[in-house]
């Protein structure tokens, strides 16, 4: 659960030729801004590629905010990856949903 008072590192989002790379920690506060930026790219575009090769944590609400987003972009026929299996943290993170990582784009 999300505590104010809790230092998080900050979530940087580069986009290097139509990939954002997603570099920090996906939990609380910056899942929520994650969520709301890319509900907003899915809304302005047909295809959205994460890569998560760089994030260092995950909690249970950020699984849940990529978890969601992938879901919506499938509801509306676009195309959402999120490229990132080098990570093992992340693939632990996403137990049983962790079909949604893949390795890349191709």
């Amino acid at each position: 659960m999300y505590n104010p008072k809790k230092k998080i590192m900050a979530l940087h989002i580069t986009s290097n030729q139509g990939i954002f790379e997603l570099n920090g920690n996906i939990v609380g506060k910056n899942a929520i801004s994650l969520q709301h930026h890319f509900e907003h790219l899915l809304f302005t575009k047909e295809m959205v590629v994460l890569s998560v090769d760089h994030v260092k944590k995950i909690d249970n609400f950020g699984v849940q905010v990529l978890t969601s987003l992938y879901k919506r972009a499938m509801k509306n026929n676009k195309i959402f990856y999120i490229i990132g299996t080098e990570n093992k943290r992340l693939q632990k993170a996403f137990g049983k949903v962790n079909y949604m990582l893949r390795r890349d784009i191709m």
